[in-house]
Order: C-alpha cells, then structure tokens, then sequence
C-alpha cells in the first residue's frame, strides 16, 4: 500500500513538471526565431502557428497537446 502511494506521487510530481516544461520550450523556439533561421514561408508559418497553438494549450492548461504542438515546432527548426 505504501509502495502505491509512492508511485502515485511521483507520477503527480512528474506531471507537474513536465506540465511546467511548456514555457522553457516557447523560449528555446523564441530563441532559435530570433536567429532567422532559413525556413520557406510554408515552415516558418506553420512553426508561428504551431508556437501560438501550444502557447494557447498550454494557457488552458491542455500541457500534452501543449507539448506537441511545440514538439512539433522544434523539429521544424531543427531543435
């Protein structure tokens, strides 16, 4: 029973802090932005988007499509 207890927290604790996670990787597409990196107008479009959409997520507290969306964004600029 205690084992259990354990777990459940840690896993509400890793939550948390992956959930947090969101704001670090806006700031590391920020960041990469800032350098002008060379992308088409079609990737650099859809990276604005895809940064505006988890920002949004991540507002509304939607941390895993949060994360996806700004996943998504990094790949696309090679991060």
């Amino acid at each position: 029973m205690r084992a259990s207890l354990i777990l459940a927290a840690g896993l509400l604790l890793a939550g948390t802090a992956f959930a947090h996670n969101c704001p670090n990787e806006m700031k590391a597409i920020d960041a990469k932005l800032a350098t002008k990196p060379a992308l088409s107008k079609d990737a650099a479009d859809k990276v604005a988007r895809l940064r505006a959409s988890g920002e949004a997520h991540h507002k509304a507290g939607k941390h895993d499509d949060s994360m996806k969306d700004l996943g998504e964004a990094k790949k696309l600029l090679g991060i």
